[in-house]
């Protein structure tokens, strides 16, 4: 594969030549920027996650009339909600806002302790729901899992500042 350099005339027609300074943000402007684009919590993103497993294990229970199919994608909610309420209680944590490093160190420890719960669960779940439906353990874990779209969808709305 031929790899194209670009010429400098594109370069600074672009704005993107390499004199161009960066220029770190005064405190005033981080203030707007935040204010512009506000984060979302992980807490809001994990009740949505519970609303929406709730809501398929009851669906499931309800179309099909078998309790145990609720039981089984109710199940497989909690194998998501469970999970990333740990993580995000780690990341939320003291020890994991101290500096950088730590915050980096924390993010990998508590995603590999989230993702062995998660396996733990899943291997847990045959002797703690009777009668499991792995399809339908499967249904409630993926659609549970999906539903951290509809906390980004559903977050509080971008303010435009008034200078716009």
């Amino acid at each position: 594969m031929k790899t194209i350099a670009r010429h400098d005339s594109e370069a600074s027609e672009n704005g993107e030549g390499r004199d161009t300074e960066f220029k770190p943000l005064t405190a005033d402007e981080a203030r707007e920027l935040r204010a512009k684009n506000p984060s979302i919590s992980p807490w809001r993103v994990i009740a949505g996650q519970l609303v929406v497993g709730l809501v398929v294990a009851l669906a499931a229970w309800g179309l099909t009339g078998r309790q145990n199919l609720g039981w089984s994608a109710a199940y497989g909610a909690i194998a998501v909600v469970v999970p990333s309420a740990v993580f995000a209680r780690g990341l939320t944590g003291r020890f994991s806002s101290l500096n950088p490093g730590t915050a980096v160190f924390g993010f990998f420890l508590w995603e590999m302790v989230k993702m062995a719960l998660s396996m733990a669960m899943l291997i847990a779940a045959p002797r703690l729901i009777t009668a499991l439906s792995w399809p339908a353990m499967l249904i409630g874990l993926v659609v549970t899992m999906k539903a951290a779209w509809l906390a980004v969808m559903f977050s509080p709305r971008r303010r435009k500042l008034r200078d716009e």
